[in-house]
């Protein structure tokens, strides 16, 4: 099931911008349903920014509590909070001595070489689920 209710029409971006590069990748890659699926895209999006504090020393208690209080009040308007996550992913990356524009561009380079895995992982993935792969069951009162 693609999830695109309540949002416009996809923005096609310049295609020498990063954005527009990224587009091809995903059309190869994933096709045009799974590209413009948004809760897929968010659930990536939310996945590798939480992959990113966590290596830059985010606690997993921290991360739930920013979680908790930004589900806690009024929904933010889409393209205010785009320029926010730029503006403070900058603002990480300076602070931890990374050059965002380079690592963008290495990751875009290292996948496409990794176009047929990344679609056999696509592929196992459980159907509608945010988590991209099936999560072992814990014991109970055991904690992650």
């Amino acid at each position: 099931m693609i999830n695109n209710e309540q949002h416009e029409t996809p923005v096609s971006a310049p295609t020498d911008s990063f954005q527009g590069r990224v587009q091809p990748w995903m059309m190869a890659c994933f096709g045009a349903g799974i590209s413009a699926d948004t809760a897929e895209r968010n659930h990536r999006f939310l996945e590798e920014s939480l992959e990113l504090v966590q290596a830059c020393g985010c606690t997993a208690n921290e991360a739930r509590q920013l979680v908790d209080y930004v589900f806690g009040r009024p929904v933010g308007e889409r393209a205010e909070e785009v320029g926010g996550v730029m503006v403070t992913l900058a603002a990480l990356c300076l602070a931890q001595g990374l050059d965002m524009h380079a690592a963008g561009e290495t990751e875009l380079a290292r996948i496409w070489t990794k176009v047929e895995a990344i679609r056999a992982k696509q592929a196992a993935k459980p159907k509608h689920s945010p988590v991209p792969a099936a999560i072992p069951q814990m014991a109970p009162g055991s904690a992650p």
